[in-house]
């Protein structure tokens, strides 16, 4: 019997991926904020010094698809618990780190292992929970992602200030740990275990599916350009603040943070509207936002820039919610299969365009990162109007 709104253990569940969507932001871009720092701790460029984010990134998509497999042995629960936990710990040993290094190898090891949660937070979703009830679970899971993203940003931007970024990262590795440990006690073993598992052959065959479908490969583009526009943003936003006219200090420039407010309720009204009218009418309009955004960032007055982020916040959340809610609406048979590679490209988007987002700042400023992001914008806009004209999937005509 699958899970419903308002039924016995929904709530358990639903807190469980709060906490844990929470968890998964706050352990992966909570070192946003402390890239400054890191550039001059370690005596590396800016785009050096966002390798702390983008090796996370990169090693976790690749570790996606392996998730998979663990679970079909050990069971989605047991292996979600074990990728918060791990991933806690790296971050607590990362806090000791004595070089660039080996402060790089324990962020890859918290992407392999943080990679467990988001591969299979959406697939036991889709199998425990009813239709009806799943766009609230998952809006939850979701929303946790956002505040987490936020929370991890602020508090090592203030705990950096006042006592260093080793301080701060010890602070967000024993969060994390709480965090795992309450999903562990909240969330029940799943009802429907995983199934013995695709061959080798047969994930070939879905994947070939999947990028001959006329709208998959699109909404793939559409996350690669996305999070790539959104982590360059975030990512340099505060190597210009900390730099004059701004000069403002760390807990300062934390503060911006707080815009990822925004995502939640872009989430919820760009999806709403998606709804009501169409993703194929609505997506190109968070897009367009997010250009709009961009072109605000660029005069140097306080106000301007943390309204320019604000709208490419609002842009990237809600078109991120209509595209990876429409993947699972266009792949028909293998679903976990086409999330999984939505992530795969989400996430390579962060990490490749994260760290070359730093060589535009290094070479041109704000001012060349700004292109970069109108660029990958521009591009995920063009791929919204092709997506607004491609046919629905062969299961739903007719």
């Amino acid at each position: 019997m699958t899970l419903r709104r308002g039924g016995p253990g929904f709530a358990r569940v639903v807190a469980a991926f709060f906490i844990g969507g929470f968890a998964i932001f706050e352990l992966l871009y909570c070192v946003q904020p402390i890239l400054p720092e890191f550039s001059r701790h370690f005596r590396v460029s800016p785009a050096n010094a966002s390798l702390a984010v983008s090796v996370s990134t990169v090693v976790m998509a690749s570790s996606l698809f392996f998730a998979g497999f663990a679970a079909e042995r050990f069971g989605r629960k047991p292996v979600m618990v074990a990728s918060l936990i791990v991933s806690a710990l790296a971050t607590l040993a990362a806090a000791g780190a004595p070089n660039w290094g080996s402060l790089l190898a324990l962020r890859g090891l918290m992407g392999l292992s943080l990679a467990g949660l988001p591969s299979l937070a959406m697939a036991y979703l889709a199998e425990e929970v009813e239709a009806p009830s799943l766009g609230f679970a998952m809006g939850m899971y979701i929303a946790g992602s956002t505040l987490g993203g936020m929370f991890g940003r602020l508090v090592v931007g203030f705990l950096a200030d006042h006592g260093g970024w080793r301080l701060a990262m010890v602070g967000i590795g024993a969060n994390s740990l709480l965090g795992a440990a309450f999903f562990a006690r909240a969330l029940p073993g799943e009802r429907r275990r995983a199934g013995g598992g695709a061959d080798f052959a047969t994930l070939v065959r879905l994947a070939r599916a999947h990028f001959s479908d006329e709208g998959l490969p699109w909404l793939f583009a559409v996350a690669y350009l996305v999070m790539g526009a959104f982590i360059c943003t975030y990512n340099y936003i505060g190597f210009r603040l900390a730099a004059p006219p701004f000069s403002l200090d760390q807990t300062r420039i934390g503060l911006i943070f707080t815009l990822y407010l925004l995502g939640a309720a872009s989430s919820a009204i760009m999806g709403d509207l998606a709804a009501r009218y169409g993703r194929r009418r609505v997506l190109w309009m968070a897009l367009a936002i997010g250009l709009v955004g961009v072109a605000v960032t660029l005069p140097n007055h306080l106000a301007t820039v943390i309204l320019g982020v604000a709208l490419v916040t609002w842009s990237f959340f809600g078109a991120h919610s209509i595209a990876s809610s429409w993947v699972g609406l266009r792949a028909h048979e293998g679903r976990a299969q086409a999330s999984a590679l939505y992530l795969f490209f989400y996430y390579v988007g962060s990490s490749f365009n994260g760290w070359a987002g730093g060589l535009a700042f290094q070479h041109w400023g704000w001012n060349g990162v700004a292109a970069m992001i109108a660029a990958m914008l521009g591009l995920a806009f063009l791929a919204a109007l092709r997506l607004a004209r491609a046919p629905p999937p062969r299961h739903l005509r007719g």
